[in-house]
């Protein structure tokens, strides 16, 4: 499978995956933030930023 690339909108580190497709979450092994694979053009990874809905204990 082909590696793809592509840059956390959030630090901007570059980013390689392999095994992942269109519609895959993953975390940045940087900033640990989860993004989302939206597309993939030429090889490079088009990401978004996930945002975590963390649980409200109504406090």
């Amino acid at each position: 499978m082909m590696e793809l690339t592509g840059t956390c909108p959030e630090c901007e580190t570059k980013l390689a995956v392999s095994d992942l497709t269109v519609g895959e979450t993953f975390t940045c092994p940087e900033c640990v933030l989860t993004l989302r694979i939206n597309a993939v053009e030429d090889g490079v990874l088009v990401l978004e930023m996930v945002e975590k809905q963390l649980r409200d204990w109504g406090q």
